[in-house]
């Protein structure tokens, strides 16, 4: 596996990396709106399953590598071409959610992920089943965000899309 699957599995750690470098300070006080969801998992939790799904989506991204040939000849394409196109979906999705606090769009993403993540399940079995069902996990936790998502979108918990208390005067 060494190097190219540490590579792959590497790879998609970016999109976090990144998230974490646009808004490191903002990301704890908002996060922490996120506990009036009952059910939401901490943000550390958050992180950590974030972290794991990125690993083992990079390592199954490997084993379709793997068995095509490795290199990145045309038949690598369609299987490795539309991962990428959902990893970035996903980092689009990140960023939507944690830094720019809009649930909303990140909720659009979120459902078009889930559909890309089908999609590429889909195409990798054929080549490998077991890459196929690693990103079974990955649709299960897409499905707990995009509530989460829902949720703060339509009870508006974000601090832009609350209402602002209006100027009442007191006679």
């Amino acid at each position: 596996m060494w190097p190219q699957g540490v590579i792959f599995v590497a790879l998609p750690q970016l999109g976090p990396i990144l998230v974490g470098l646009l808004a490191p300070h903002r990301l704890s006080g908002w996060c922490d709106s996120l506990r009036k969801l009952p059910w939401c998992p901490p943000y550390k939790a958050l992180l950590l399953v974030w972290t794991t799904i990125y690993s083992v989506m990079g390592y199954a991204s490997y084993l379709v590598w793997k068995d095509m040939g490795g290199g990145f000849g045309r038949p690598l394409a369609l299987p490795l071409g539309l991962y990428i196109v959902q990893l970035t979906i996903s980092w689009t999705a990140l960023i939507l959610f944690f830094v720019a606090h809009t649930p909303g769009l990140a909720l659009l993403h979120l459902l078009l992920l889930y559909g890309l993540v089908v999609s590429t399940a889909l195409i990798w079995h054929p080549i490998n089943k077991l890459a196929a069902l690693l990103l079974l996990p990955y649709l299960a936790w897409l499905t707990v965000t995009a509530s989460i998502a829902y949720r703060l979108w339509r009870d508006s918990l974000c601090p832009e899309h609350q209402p602002q208390p209006t100027g009442e005067k007191s006679g």
